[in-house]
């Protein structure tokens, strides 16, 4: 019976993430099986302790069950506790080990492209996503970050997880920002996050937490032609996952190779 790893999430029809685990796995010679598995929300935590009880091997955890895996987690690592979200679990002697990989990812991927020191960073939006790229973005020296969101409660609960934060309200958002990370649900129904045009006049960066399987999101569409340079969250997935990858296999694969594999394949 070969290793055994699924990703869980509602909806999860569109992940790459069982293409991306077998291509590091080939890397390595390493034989498993990897599944994208749709669940209900009153199955998440019956049907992750089931998976290790199975002995299962290793969980990526997308939407909407990032929380609830933190929840479920007995042994959750620093950067998980900070962002309370988990996106990858795995069996412990004690329990359920979770960590999160997002920020790291992004950051990674980020690197590709441009220097996050003493920048001026704006992010949009202010769920679960966001939680989970805070604290690794805060660690980049001398950087600022101010977050917007169209729900106020969601934005003073952010600051109160990450008081070093700035939270503005939409409307009277002031410029000019180095970067700006779209991480609104908005992209996910192919809507744009409304914002004030003045900010696209500096030409920030622009990056969007979300990618599609063809072609670029309405947030990346509508930054270049604003003349931004922007790019889509497919390198954060490939990042995040390299990091889960290590996590459960004590080795680290070649990302760029995959990335490039996947952005041909488009």
């Amino acid at each position: 019976m070969l290793p055994f790893f699924a990703v869980l999430g509602n909806p999860i029809e569109h992940s790459l993430s069982p293409v991306i685990h077998q291509l590091f796995a080939q890397q390595f010679n390493i034989r498993l099986e990897y599944q994208k598995i749709k669940i209900e929300h009153n199955e998440f935590n019956s049907w992750v302790n089931n998976f290790f009880a199975r002995q299962g091997c290793g969980l990526n955890i997308t939407l909407p069950f990032k929380e609830d895996a933190f929840r479920l987690a007995a042994h959750p690592t620093p950067r998980c506790l900070e962002a309370k979200a988990a996106n990858t679990l795995w069996a412990t002697a004690g329990g359920i080990g979770a960590d999160n990989t997002d920020g790291v990812g992004l950051v990674r991927d980020l690197q590709r492209y441009i220097q996050l020191e003493n920048k001026h960073v704006l992010v949009l939006g202010a769920g679960g996503a966001v939680q989970g790229i805070i604290g690794s973005l805060l660690q980049q020296q001398g950087i600022k970050i101010t977050v917007t969101n169209r729900t106020v409660e969601r934005m003073l609960r952010l600051q109160h997880y990450f008081p070093a934060i700035e939270v503005t309200p939409v409307m009277t958002l002031q410029g000019p920002f180095d970067v700006i990370i779209h991480a609104s649900a908005a992209s996910l129904q192919g809507e744009l996050f409304s914002f004030p045009q003045s900010l696209w006049t500096n030409k920030p960066f622009c990056y969007d937490l979300s990618y599609q399987l063809q072609g670029n999101t309405v947030f990346v569409n509508a930054a270049q032609e604003e003349g931004c340079c922007a790019i889509d969250g497919l390198g954060m997935l490939v990042e995040q996952a390299a990091e889960a990858f290590f996590i459960w296999h004590q080795r680290m694969p070649d990302t760029h190779a995959v990335l490039k594999k996947l952005r041909n394949n488009r």
